[in-house]
């Protein structure tokens, strides 16, 4: 039982016992106070043995609650133990170089045959359209717009060793083969070796295509000395990557090629090859500053000349034209200088460029009256200064010479030394070109040209101005060659 419900129960017997004491006086009934003292008395005890087996009851739970906790506390550390060894095996795991677990692999279903569209060459196509408006002295205003031609370009890998490229061009006339050629690289050492008919490496703008250009058209001088289409034949060239020459690199280019241009080599009935050979030198100036300079010689041969005899008959003489053989060379030589400054933290938007390049003809012919050897001497030069205002737009300004011989005989129809020779002393011909570009995009770009030409003892002074617009769609842009 309870201290306090214990507490209560004395106080109550002694509130009775008082109260009983006072009843005995009031009544004088000893004997029944002695009787209620004793009752009170077996209560007490009664109370007291019953409080210490309920006492005892409790220890008793208590010390069954002890042993059980005591059985059952190496139980409660176990999972503590097992925890600090995974730790302890994960902390090791780590301590070891990480395996890597090899990803699933993919399941690609694919048919064999769509594969071999990978064969396919690279196709480009570019157009190249100019609106001219044109003035002559002794002409009337003339405008003309001209599709000057659509270039089908193709280009592929035939091995890990070879490349092959081919340009067609299209116009309203005709198609015509531009380039076919086949390129292995590596033969030898820095050596590689180009077969099949090609743009020739003589000075540097005679190899790119007239829709790269940085101008409408070739200058005038490679035009005069080689002709519209500059110098395109069919062989073999060897490029040479030299050894350094100091800070420089170099470069050797040798061409054999078949002596099939026209304005050089009209007369070569024997289809004597032509040697070309090429030397180019690159350097960096500075860091933004780089310089490169080349020089050309071009060898061919002629062997057919019409001659002028005389013959009488019947008192009265006759002009005849003969054809006669003789292998005879043509030397042209030129060099080339390219002076470009471009900072390399605003390379798109900004740089400057100087180019120019010049070239001598010297070609031995027959005197067709005298027919003794005699020489043809022609040259001309262009320079021309472009720069980069902003990412799209370009400015230049090209200038333009040439000189070509002085023969009495040149204008004759058998002879047909024009424009290499004029019958006029002291010829020549001069044109300025400013141009502006703006390329709209890296596939569209439109050029706006102005030309003047004039000089002596040639044509007629003239005035061109010239709208031109170039596109390219395919995977090459505007690719130079």
């Amino acid at each position: 039982m309870p201290v306090r419900l214990l507490t209560g129960v004395l106080t109550l017997a002694c509130m009775l016992g008082l109260c009983g004491l006072c009843a005995a006086q009031d009544g004088g009934d000893v004997e029944a106070l002695e009787e209620q003292v004793r009752q009170l008395q077996q209560q007490l005890d009664e109370m007291r043995a019953q409080h210490a087996a309920e006492i005892q009851a409790l220890t008793d739970k208590v010390n069954a609650l002890a042993g059980a906790m005591s059985a059952t506390a190496p139980a409660a550390e176990a999972p503590q133990d097992e925890l600090a060894a995974l730790r302890a095996l994960a902390e090791a795991e780590a301590g070891q170089a990480p395996v890597e677990e090899a990803e699933p692999e993919d399941v690609l279903f694919k048919a064999g045959g769509l594969s071999l569209q990978a064969l396919n060459p690279e196709i480009s196509v570019t157009g190249d359209m100019i609106a001219t408006y044109r003035h002559q002295r002794a002409d009337t205003d003339s405008w003309r717009a001209d599709f000057r031609g659509l270039g089908l370009h193709f280009e592929s890998y035939l091995d890990p060793y070879t490349r092959f490229k081919a340009a067609v061009s299209v116009n309203e006339d005709e198609a015509k083969l531009g380039e076919a050629y086949m390129t292995r690289f590596g033969i030898f050492d820095n050596l590689n070796l180009t077969l099949g008919k090609f743009r020739q490496q003589f000075g540097v703008v005679n190899r790119w295509h007239k829709h790269g250009l940085d101008q409408v058209d070739f200058p005038l001088a490679l035009r005069r000395i080689f002709g519209n289409g500059g110098l395109n034949q069919t062989g073999l060239s060897l490029e040479w990557n030299l050894p350094p020459l100091g800070a420089a690199s170099q470069e050797l280019t040798f061409q054999l090629t078949n002596g099939e241009n026209e304005r050089l080599f009209g007369d070569n009935s024997w289809d004597t090859p032509a040697i070309l050979l090429h030397y180019k030198n690159f350097r960096d100036l500075t860091e933004n500053t780089y310089l490169e300079f080349g020089a050309t010689s071009l060898l061919g041969w002629n062997d057919e000349w019409n001659v002028h005899k005389e013959q009488y008959e019947g008192g009265q003489s006759y002009d005849l034209w003969l054809t006669e053989h003789d292998r005879l060379p043509s030397w042209v030589f030129g060099g080339d200088l390219s002076l470009r400054w471009e900072p390399t933290d605003r390379m798109r938007y900004r740089n400057l460029e100087w180019r120019t390049e010049a070239y001598l003809l010297d070609r031995k012919i027959r005197d067709p009256f005298t027919h003794e050897g005699d020489h043809v001497v022609a040259w001309g030069a262009y320079s021309y200064l472009q720069a980069k205002l902003s990412r799209t737009w370009e400015a230049g300004l090209r200038l333009d010479y040439y000189q070509p011989d002085y023969k009495p005989y040149a204008g004759l129809a058998p002879v047909s030394l024009t424009p290499l020779a004029y019958p006029e002393r002291g010829a020549y011909r001069w044109q300025a070109g400013p141009y502006v570009t703006w390329h709209q995009s890296p596939f569209v770009r439109y050029r706006l040209e102005y030309n003047h030409e004039d000089g002596h003892g040639m044509e007629d002074a003239e005035d061109r101005i010239l709208l031109q617009m170039i596109f390219a769609a395919g995977p090459h842009k505007h690719e130079r060659y």
